[in-house]
């Protein structure tokens, strides 16, 4: 099987989570990827930069993941050569989900959280058929049931980034305990603010999931 054709079959089974702070959106998502019942990858990349102020989380097929990922990533970058500015989270969510509707009859077999900050933080989700939410919190994957029970038990509005990374982290947590295709070596976590794109450090997930 040609290396393109193992990534379009390996996916990322998946936990991942977004939620939005009082100054900052978090994104989170655990490592494993699966193909079938072989653990393909303990260290798989979910949530992806695609701007300097913007990230996606990604779940499903990871070669349509990947596929996508490097053509947003290009489409923003042309966008600021050209308008000399960046995209607004708004118009960049509007951008992939126009781009995921124009593929509906041959889907990206993919299920996306984009969140960033401009003015101030957004978060929004969307599916293989280009439909687009804005959301305060959300959860894709094979556990997000499981994190949605943390969610939707400890969320609250105007939370701090802090408490919002914790939150984010003892989400997707929960969810490894139970989801056999979500695990890994371990948890991403980034935070997005006003000063940009930034990954909370291994050894600070850790103190929280422990």
């Amino acid at each position: 099987m040609m290396d393109g054709e193992i990534q379009k079959n390996m996916k990322t089974g998946t936990t991942t989570v977004g939620i939005i702070a009082n100054d900052a959106v978090i994104l989170a998502a655990e490592r494993k990827a699966t193909m079938g019942y072989l653990v393909a990858s303990q260290d798989a990349e979910k949530v992806h930069q695609i701007d300097e102020h913007i990230g996606m989380t990604i779940a499903g097929v990871v070669g349509d993941a990947q596929a996508l990922i490097r053509y947003i990533k290009a489409e923003l970058k042309l966008y600021e050569l050209n308008e000399g500015r960046k995209m607004t989270v708004n118009s960049a969510s509007t951008l992939i989900a126009n781009v995921l509707y124009s593929r509906r009859f041959y889907p990206y077999i993919v299920q996306l959280i984009v969140a960033g900050y401009d003015k101030k933080p957004g978060l929004f989700t969307m599916s293989p058929d280009g439909s687009v939410m804005p959301e305060k919190y959300f959860s894709t994957g094979s556990g997000s049931p499981m994190a949605f029970g943390v969610l939707e038990d400890e969320f609250k509005e105007n939370m701090t980034a802090d408490e919002a990374v914790r939150l984010a982290v003892r989400a997707v947590r929960s969810a490894t305990k139970r989801d056999i295709a979500s695990g890994g070596s371990g948890i991403d976590a980034i935070v997005i603010s006003k000063s940009g794109y930034k990954n909370v450090p291994d050894e600070e997930v850790r103190k929280i999931s422990a």
